[in-house]
């Protein structure tokens, strides 16, 4: 029975070694390819302003021209930093109160956030909303920063002096 005991705790340990491997990999993906999703969707904003005031106007988010611009250029600008792991933590942050946003001034998207625990349905429909994977990115790089591949990593050793976290 020991025996089986420290096969099984040797087998978790090894899990979790390679586990600490694929972290700063998938880190990167979800920065990168989310961080593109990003830039292309700030880039659209940016480059259709008049059809996203608009689009503003109607759900009657105030200062529509003004908030065009941000959003289109926060996007746009957080895409490429997410990209690069620069000031990961911060932007983040910033994108997942954006995506919030998004979430909660469409009155179809604000139902699912609402209703997505009474049913599995319900919880299906939330995740799959446009806003979902943007919004999920944004917390994963909030909650574990840029991971070991990223500007971030480089400046923290090399400008700041500080050994960062494994996540960090």
């Amino acid at each position: 029975m020991k025996l089986l005991i420290n096969y099984l705790v040797k087998g978790y340990n090894l899990l979790i070694r390679g586990g600490d491997l694929l972290q700063p990999v998938v880190l990167l993906f979800f920065r990168v390819a989310w961080g593109l999703e990003f830039f292309i969707s700030g880039k659209g904003k940016l480059k259709n302003h008049a059809d996203i005031v608009d689009f503003f106007k109607e759900l009657h988010i105030p200062f529509p021209d003004l908030n065009a611009w941000f959003v289109g250029g926060l996007e746009c600008v957080g895409g490429i930093l997410l990209i690069l792991g620069l000031a990961s933590r911060p932007i983040g942050m910033l994108l997942a109160i954006n995506m919030t946003v998004a979430y909660l001034a469409v009155d179809d998207d604000r139902a699912l956030v609402f209703n997505m625990l009474h049913s599995q349905k319900d919880f299906d429909a939330f995740v799959a909303a446009a806003p979902f994977m943007f919004w999920l990115t944004a917390l994963v790089v909030l909650a574990f920063g840029s991971g070991a591949i990223s500007v971030d990593r480089i400046l923290a050793k090399k400008v700041f002096n500080r050994t960062p976290k494994k996540a960090d």
